[in-house]
């Protein structure tokens, strides 16, 4: 584990330099068929993206759930960004997303995790209107998944794995996934090329064993995956 008073463990120059270098070979725009390819999705789990989408485009008419630049986008700057962390946790079955919002990228992960015996993703929300929202997906696409109306950090979920998307800065973010990450979860956050100096900044309150990865949608985007944090108490 690493010293909370050290910055993280970063991750070596030649990986991070590949990813990169992955990443950006991929197109600006994805399309239907780049997802698919890249992913390895199922006819069937591309039918259900192809209707979240589509529910998503309906509904973000009434309460704009993502930028409608970001539509133009769905398949790599939302579906093919949360698909990617899955090849983190190939073999985790219960995870939860906090902060929901439009369903990335936990609604993805339930989508691509159908039909897998035991599978199950929480989506947690606190607000009420993109709850409806979420539970609208989870029916109208019978996904293994449960929208709980409530704040990240009032739950304490058993899952493998407890993840979020642009939800708060890494220090605020523990603290939302302290009562998953104490119950033994891993944490796999999608974050910016900023959150190297976010770990320095919550390294003075914890003690983290965590490592970063090159996102494979966006080459200045990262994945944080934390195996192991402790809460050091400071006068």
């Amino acid at each position: 584990m690493s010293d909370a008073s050290a910055p993280p463990e970063a991750p070596p120059e030649a990986a991070l330099g590949a990813a990169a270098a992955l990443a950006s070979a991929a197109p600006p725009v994805f399309s239907r068929a780049d997802f698919q390819a890249r992913t390895g999705a199922s006819d069937l789990q591309m039918s259900d993206l192809d209707a979240f989408l589509v529910l998503l485009t309906e509904w973000n008419e009434k309460m704009n759930l993502v930028g409608p630049s970001a539509l133009a986008d769905f398949w790599g700057r939302h579906a093919f960004d949360s698909a990617q962390l899955l090849t983190f946790a190939p073999d985790a079955l219960s995870w939860a997303d906090l902060g929901a919002g439009a369903g990335f990228p936990g609604m993805v992960l339930a989508i691509l995790l159908k039909g897998r015996p035991g599978a199950h993703v929480y989506l947690v929300e606190s607000t009420i209107k993109r709850c409806t929202f979420l539970k609208a997906v989870v029916a109208e696409l019978a996904l293994p998944a449960t929208v709980c109306n409530e704040r990240a950090e009032s739950l304490s979920l058993k899952v493998d794995v407890v993840t979020a998307r642009a939800l708060a800065p890494m220090e605020k973010l523990l603290r939302y996934a302290w009562p998953y990450l104490k119950a033994g979860a891993e944490g796999l956050f999608l974050k910016g090329q900023d959150v190297e100096v976010e770990l320095r900044g919550a390294s003075r309150y914890w003690k983290l064993d965590v490592q970063l990865a090159q996102s494979l949608s966006h080459p200045s985007g990262r994945v944080v995956h934390l195996r192991k944090a402790v809460y050091v108490q400071r006068r």
